[in-house]
This record gives structure tokens, C-alpha cells and sequence, in this order.
């Protein structure tokens, strides 16, 4: 007698546990996935959080929310960096004013260069009126970086040439601190609180000067009682 095998029918419990089995192993994977992309992602969010009430000022591509005085061909940006380098012009950050507010960037100025980064400074052309922290590491002026030009004046040279340091400043009413490299190089009081209000601007001084700006912010700071 010759036996017949007759096929039988797929076993359904079987092959339903075997689909939800497969389900939740896909799920646990886009799961898996999911989480690596949260967590890489974390660092760049950090990254970016800024300190409370900082603004950033540059976008490291345009210069939305900028404006020059004069001759807005000296301005250019270059990796990731405000570049001033030509004529003289003053690139002013139009977006906010500063009453009582912080100011800093990183900073690099070629040898012989000469810059600044101005505060509580008048839109015009020319030299603005305003506070001016200076940039100046090897020009022919000796006013040299971290100076408030004209006010208190720091001789000796604080960075090298063609090197990105650090300049913040805090105008807190007539009391102005400069930093660089978060040392404290000025701290002063304006007792005939010779400019209250204005815009932030950058300096191009002539064109021997190359300076590079970038990592700028600004932060608002409560008025003086």
C-alpha cells in the first residue's frame, strides 16, 4: 500500500505568533533607532541652547540684522566669521539697542590691524560717537586690545597677532567692565555717564586691517535704579 501524504493547512496560531513576534521585534528596533538619533542629537541641541537671556547676532552665514555706516564692500562673511577688511566702516547690529546689556565675540586681528567693537553707539557716518572697546594688537597706536579708547587705555599687548581671543563687555549704567579671555583688564566708572544708549557696532579702521568677528552675542541687562 503506498501512503499518501496529504499537505496540511498552514498552522495559524503558529504563523500569528510568528508575525507578532516579528512586530515587536521591528518595533524594539525603530525604538533602538529612535533613541540613537535622540541622543546624538542631544549634544548639538546643548550646543546651541544659548545662557539665558543671550541673544546670538550672527548666523555665521549672512549679515541679516547688520548695517553699515559706509562702504558696506568692506563687509564680508568668511567661515563661519564677520570679516572686515577694507575702507573704513562700521557694521552696526540694527536688531536691538543697548541701554544696560552685555557684549561679547571672538575675535582675530591681523598684524598691524586695528579694530573695535563699539556700544551704546550713534548710527553715522564717519567715526560713530559711543564707547569703543578696543582691538589692536601690533597697529601703530598704542591703545591696544581690551582698552575703553580713551577712557582707560591698556599698553601692553594682551594677544598676539592673528590669534581668536575673547572680548565681553558689560555696561551696567556708568560702570563698564572689559574681559579678555575672561580677565578683567577695565573696570570703570563714567562718572559723567558720557553715553547712555546706542546701537553695538564693529569697526574695519583701513585697509591694512583684517579682522574677523564671529561667536557674537548680546544680552539685555536690567535698568539701573
Amino acid at each position: 500500500m503506498i501512503a499518501i501524504q496529504v499537505p496540511r493547512g498552514k498552522d495559524k496560531s503558529c504563523c500569528g505568533a510568528q508575525r507578532s513576534g516579528m512586530l515587536r521585534g521591528m518595533k524594539n528596533r525603530y525604538l533602538l533607532i529612535a533613541a540613537a538619533i535622540g541622543l546624538a542629537a542631544m549634544p548639538a541641541l546643548s550646543a546651541d541652547k544659548l545662557e539665558k537671556g543671550w541673544t546670538k547676532m550672527f548666523d555665521g552665514k549672512t549679515l541679516n540684522g547688520w548695517k553699515a555706516n559706509e562702504r558696506p564692500e568692506t563687509w564680508t562673511v568668511e567661515d563661519g566669521a564677520i570679516v572686515g577688511r577694507g575702507q573704513r566702516s562700521h557694521l552696526f547690529y540694527m536688531k536691538e539697542m543697548c541701554e544696560n546689556c552685555e557684549f561679547k565675540a571672538e575675535v582675530k586681528i591681523n598684524k598691524g590691524g586695528n579694530s573695535g567693537m563699539y556700544f551704546r553707539a550713534e548710527f553715522m557716518e564717519g567715526w560713530p560717537r559711543g564707547y569703543e572697546a578696543q582691538v589692536n594688537s601690533s597697529h601703530t597706536d598704542w591703545k591696544r586690545t581690551g582698552s575703553l579708547y580713551n577712557f582707560v587705555n591698556v599698553k601692553e599687548q594682551l594677544v598676539p597677532d592673528d590669534t581668536w581671543f575673547t572680548q565681553h563687555i558689560i555696561a551696567d549704567g556708568n560702570h563698564i567692565i572689559i574681559k579678555v579671555n575672561d580677565k578683567v583688564v577695565v573696570d570703570y566708572v563714567d562718572e559723567k555717564n558720557t553715553y547712555t544708549k546706542g546701537y553695538l557696532a564693529l569697526q574695519a579702521h583701513d585697509p591694512g586691517s583684517v579682522v574677523r568677528y564671529r561667536n557674537l552675542m548680546m544680552r539685555k541687562l536690567p535698568a539701573k535704579k
